[in-house]
């Protein structure tokens, strides 16, 4: 085998199609990354997933929209905020605060269209690249800890399990991400109701718009289920097929 045929076929193997996973793989973990979405203890430590990448999302819409990133910090109440610099107001300002709770729905509706192609060594090789953009804006202990041990088990995934153990972790954190969006929305909405979350992404977007904050919370829970329903639907295709 020459260099080139090697390097080929490692391109391949990274850009290539890899075969659908087996009929119980996207029912189990579907059902599993539910229970841990609808579980207390667990549930709060696992949202820190979701939590890095709400974050990122704020931070990636502030660049994409021209505003200076300063930061972010996550926190151990599975709370985070992103800092960024720029006009107070305007399209800019709404789309960055709009960004961050449609974000893990978002992500995992694109998990899930490079699953339905069967791509889950770029998806791995995708996911690393987030983690490292964040890392790089992390700017407290806190955070850094916490990006670091999701790289550390995406690394461990990437580099030491074999093909079904990957698709079966990869199948769950895309699931995690579409079903772990939707949580924090509902909880949001529970917590505004009660009078709490006066400084929410929804009661800003509303400062910022004079769009009520309700009106806000329904357009987050649009994009919370639609990103659930069709990324569902693709994971679930190869357990549809006749």
């Amino acid at each position: 085998m020459n260099e080139a045929t090697a390097e080929f076929d490692v391109l391949a193997g990274l850009f290539g199609a890899q075969p659908d996973p087996s009929i119980p793989v996207p029912l189990v973990t579907g059902g599993v990354a539910l229970l841990l979405v609808l579980s207390g203890a667990p549930w709060r430590m696992a949202r820190n997933v979701v939590t890095i990448v709400h974050e990122a999302g704020h931070a990636l819409v502030a660049v994409l929209a021209g505003r200076r990133l300063q930061g972010i910090k996550l926190h151990s109440d599975t709370s985070g905020v992103t800092v960024s610099r720029g006009k107070p107001e305007g399209p800019g300002m709404v789309l960055t605060a709009l960004a961050g709770y449609p974000a893990p729905g978002i992500l995992g509706l694109a998990f899930a269209s490079l699953l339905a192609a069967g791509r889950i060594t770029v998806l791995l090789a995708l996911a690393a690249l987030l983690l490292l953009g964040v890392l790089v804006m992390v700017r407290n202990a806190y955070g850094v800890l916490s990006v670091v041990l999701t790289a550390g088990g995406l690394a461990v995934v990437a580099l030491v399990a074999g093909p079904q153990v990957q698709a079966w972790f990869i199948y769950l954190i895309t699931w995690f991400l579409l079903l772990g969006g939707l949580r924090p929305v509902i909880e949001l909405q529970m917590k505004r109701r009660r009078g709490a979350a006066r400084d929410s992404d929804a009661d800003q977007l509303a400062r910022l718009t004079g769009v009520p904050a309700a009106l806000w919370m329904l357009m987050l829970g649009v994009i919370a289920v639609t990103c659930l329903f069709v990324g569902g639907v693709w994971l679930l295709e190869p357990a549809l097929q006749p």
